[in-house]
């Protein structure tokens, strides 16, 4: 059990990967050894004036040094980390620009994997073929390479000890390359983990990310809820009148057949905002606003609730989010009264040149009593809708009546 454990470093996939990465350093330095060797040569050559040689010289240095401070490039050693380390670094935040501490880190990084890159390089180009030759002559291949050589205190005819050196050497590598990947893994995010600046810019994505979601789930409870209650309240009187009067059979029905399509366009609008897969089309439908306001009302009295109804003012002069918001409260509030409330229901809208200003009335089914769902989702997202715009509402009970007064302020869209 002792020696599976220990050997599991030499063929886990992980550091097969580990390896790739340090050869992709090793091959990236390529260049930079190509240089070294061209200016070694340059600068052994005394027929070459020195200071020509310092000129191209520093700037050999300067374009080499360039790449290492670029974002590119810490967004690549970022993927390849991710990929082939195993190690779940952040992407770098869009639009993000590096403070001289990231770049600082992110160049010692890619500096360091390219050194060690190279030196795993050459490890592999000399102690990999001679292991392997050491070995192979055990079984009589390529003794003419080994038997005239001499190897420290070995020769070619120390044939056993020769193959033990070859495996020792190979296994050797397999844990220099097991623990330089392990320990670039454990590196990676001091290095190239984000700033302080991109934490702080991944948390406020976050958080719009939240705040989006939550509205979309608000929107898709009025929706649902609505729709669920007109459907509850038509079905349970067409049971009730079911042999006696057909045709108000035939009215619920077509009324539980539009709002529950009304419903499925909202569910449609929500998932196709929250589909990931950028390849697919997302299904876009209208939302609704206070122009669909008395499709909302028809919708509620359909359901048997008698509502009252008085606008005042053209809703094409508000805007598009006042009205989005305004419609959805009214919904709520009619929704509410249909399943908790008794009798008809009073709305009142006055659209101002500044604010939209609406009042929702009702009688409670029980007098002296709040209503159930007082502080639910429904009336805790009408707080949040009239928050979010700045304006105010007073929700819950007034006497023996349920009352939804709330003032949206905003600029007249003209």
């Amino acid at each position: 059990m002792n020696l599976r454990a220990a050997l599991a470093p030499l063929v886990a996939g992980t550091t097969w990967r580990r390896g790739v990465f340090l050869l992709l350093g090793g091959v990236l330095a390529l260049p930079y050894g190509l240089l070294a060797v061209t200016f070694g040569q340059l600068l052994a050559d005394s027929a070459i004036p020195r200071p020509l040689v310092y000129v191209l010289l520093l700037i050999a240095v300067l374009i080499a040094v360039v790449p290492l401070l670029l974002d590119g490039s810490r967004a690549l050693e970022i993927a390849a980390v991710r990929a082939l380390l195993g190690v779940d670094l952040p992407e770098p935040a869009p639009g993000h620009h590096g403070d001289r501490e990231t770049r600082l880190r992110s160049a010692l990084w890619i500096a360091t994997h390219l050194i060690v890159g190279a030196l795993v390089m050459i490890a592999l180009f000399s102690a990999l073929p001679m292991a392997l030759a050491f070995i192979a002559q055990q079984f009589g291949v390529g003794t003419e390479l080994t038997s005239r050589e001499q190897f420290g205190p070995l020769d070619g005819q120390d044939s056993g000890w020769l193959t033990v050196t070859g495996v020792l050497l190979l296994v050797g590598l397999g844990y220099v390359v097991a623990g330089l990947g392990a320990l670039a893994g454990s590196m990676a995010p001091v290095l190239l983990g984000p700033a302080q600046a991109e934490r702080i810019a991944a948390l406020e994505a976050q958080a719009t990310r939240l705040a989006e979601r939550n509205r979309l789930a608000r929107e898709l409870h009025d929706s649902v809820g609505h729709a669920l209650t007109v459907a509850t309240l038509q079905a349970g009187a067409a049971r009730e009148v079911l042999d006696t009067d057909p045709e108000f059979v035939r009215r619920a029905l077509t009324a539980i057949e539009d709002v529950g399509r009304t419903a499925m366009d909202d569910l449609d609008h929500v998932l196709g905002l929250l589909r990931e897969n950028g390849r697919d089309r997302p299904v876009v439908a209208p939302q609704r606003t206070l122009a669909d306001l008395d499709r909302l009302v028809t919708d509620a009295r359909a359901a048997g609730l008698a509502v009252d109804a008085h606008r005042a003012g053209d809703p094409a002069r508000v805007p598009a989010v006042v009205s989005r918001e305004g419609y959805r409260i009214v919904q709520e509030g009619l929704t509410n009264a249909a399943r908790h409330g008794h009798g008809p229901v009073t709305v009142r809208l006055d659209l101002h040149s500044d604010a939209l200003e609406l009042e929702l009335v009702n009688a409670m089914s029980r007098p002296g009593r709040v209503r159930p769902g007082r502080g639910g989702r429904g009336l805790d997202g009408m707080r949040e809708r009239v928050l979010l715009l700045g304006g105010r509402i007073t929700v819950g009970p007034d006497g023996d009546r349920w009352l939804i007064r709330a003032r949206l302020p905003y600029e007249e869209t003209r």
